[in-house]
């Protein structure tokens, strides 16, 4: 599934840079060597980063 359209990211391609500690999506299309364009993907990578945040929060309970 695509979270970007513009730059053809993928789920995998957010998720892949989360785990590498991008922490905002500025960081994530670094990573992925891009940059945001309409932009209607950053809400969807904040909601991917606020979900990676909670699951470690609960694993590290």
């Amino acid at each position: 599934m695509y979270v970007c359209n513009c730059n053809g990211l993928r789920k995998r391609d957010v998720a892949l840079a989360i785990e590498a500690g991008a922490a905002r999506p500025r960081e994530i299309f670094a990573r992925n060597q891009c940059q945001a364009q309409c932009a209607k993907c950053v809400c969807e990578m904040r909601q991917m980063i606020d979900d990676s945040r909670e699951a470690f929060a609960l694993a590290a309970e």
